[in-house]
């Protein structure tokens, strides 16, 4: 696997780590588990770090020297895809020959080092996209900064290159080969999973009580990497609304924000802190650091609902994981967050990013104590339909595909 631009060793949550690190190594443990050894290639980022870090049974980090340890945005990184590339090939001349049978990269970047790779080594490319630039590009966030034509170049170069193309979603699935001519025989869907053996339903009491939160407190929740395509914003505005209207509901209110600044959130990083200040929501925010993923579980379970605003979501991990623990997720109607989500089963979906629509909706939960035990209990069994090893089973099937188309090509 190739996964340049972040390590799935980084803690999800901040700076550029976030579903698709959760992806990449819980993809890799759980091929591993069928016995298939996984060396995953990144980017060093520290010259602390060793040049191979065993992440599990079968499964091997391996940092890659490419540029400075630090301070190299992702939108300079493509000036080191050459070095990395270089040094990917060295590395693997030093085993047997036929060592790799496939290769599967993740995210534009990797793509592009994935295809000299596949043509050097005569092995299959597997790509996923995560993100796509013409996708978020139609759907900017207010703030947000459009992704460049390079990336759309590059992105357009990898799907013409990779043997097989690992969707998300048909959402994804359609968006591929509306917007960027993928051949739709090269082009798979494969839903991500959930660890629901860590995100399983946690009674509530007992998981608030373990971070301090209250019994009778309303707690809602956003997860993930605070940017403006994420749109945490959107659910401190709907706050705001909901206590305009409702002012008693402000002593028994918290709004965890759990995650980091990310993208080009970084370049104000305290910006949501103030705008929580400037809307008069601040004394019931409270911003949490990016946490581990079993203490994410127990943050999910305590909470009433989970937001998940999103401008677009190739998948939204962190909706099916709130899910898992039994608690109900308003999502916005946009990408893989429709898949995710059973609207009105196990969580509701919200058209658009207006703060008003996104109070009623967080307001009917609230107070509809039927449809709360409703959502609850189908949030559970949406949950249940991803899985990790049925990821790790279908990828596989998608690396046979690829092989055999790649056969038939040389043929």
């Amino acid at each position: 696997m190739i996964s340049l631009h972040t390590s799935p060793l980084d803690q999800p949550g901040t700076g550029d780590a976030g579903g698709m690190n959760v992806y990449v190594i819980e993809l890799a443990r759980r091929l591993a588990a069928r016995g298939i050894e996984v060396d995953i290639f990144t980017r060093a980022t520290s010259s602390a770090l060793p040049s191979v870090v065993e992440a599990g049974e079968g499964v091997s980090v391996r940092h890659i020297h490419a540029g400075p340890f630090e301070g190299l945005t992702k939108g300079e990184l493509p000036s080191q895809l050459c070095v990395f590339a270089r040094e990917v090939l060295r590395s693997e001349a030093a085993q047997p020959v036929g060592h790799y049978d496939a290769v599967h990269s993740h995210y534009w970047l990797s793509g592009q080092v994935g295809a000299l790779a596949r043509d050097r080594w005569g092995v299959p490319l597997v790509h996923s996209m995560h993100t796509m630039a013409r996708v978020k590009n139609d759907a900017l966030a207010v703030g947000d900064t459009p992704e460049p034509a390079s990336r759309v170049i590059g992105e357009q170069q990898v799907v013409e290159a990779a043997d097989m193309l690992i969707a998300n979603t048909d959402i994804e699935a359609k968006q591929l080969i509306n917007l960027y001519d993928a051949d739709p025989g090269r082009v798979e869907v494969v839903h991500p999973g959930v660890d629901l053996s860590v995100f399983q339903p946690i009674d509530e009491r007992a998981a608030r009580r373990s971070l301090g939160l209250p019994d009778d407190a309303a707690v809602l929740m956003f997860a993930g990497r605070i940017q403006p395509l994420k749109a945490p914003d959107v659910l401190l505005r709907a706050v705001a609304v909901l206590l305009d209207e409702t002012p008693s509901l402000r002593s028994r209110l918290v709004v965890p924000v759990v995650g980091g600044p990310s993208g080009s959130g970084l370049e104000h990083p305290e910006s949501l802190a103030q705008l929580a200040d400037e809307l008069g929501v601040d004394d019931v925010v409270r911003f949490v650091p990016p946490v581990a993923q079993a203490e994410l579980a127990r943050w999910c379970a305590a909470a009433t609902l989970v937001a998940v605003p999103s401008y677009n979501e190739s998948f939204g991990l962190v909706a099916a994981e709130a899910q898992a623990t039994g608690t109900p997720v308003i999502g916005a109607a946009v990408g893989g967050l429709t898949t995710v989500i059973r609207d009105g089963h196990s969580g509701l979906l919200v058209d658009g990013h207006e703060p008003r629509d996104w109070a009623n909706a967080m307001r009917r939960v609230l107070e509809d104590d039927a449809l709360r035990s409703r959502l609850q209990a189908g949030a559970v069994r949406q949950a249940e339909l991803f899985s990790w090893e049925r990821t790790a089973q279908r990828t596989l099937d998608v690396y046979r595909r690829a092989r055999a188309t790649q056969l038939d090509a040389v043929s």
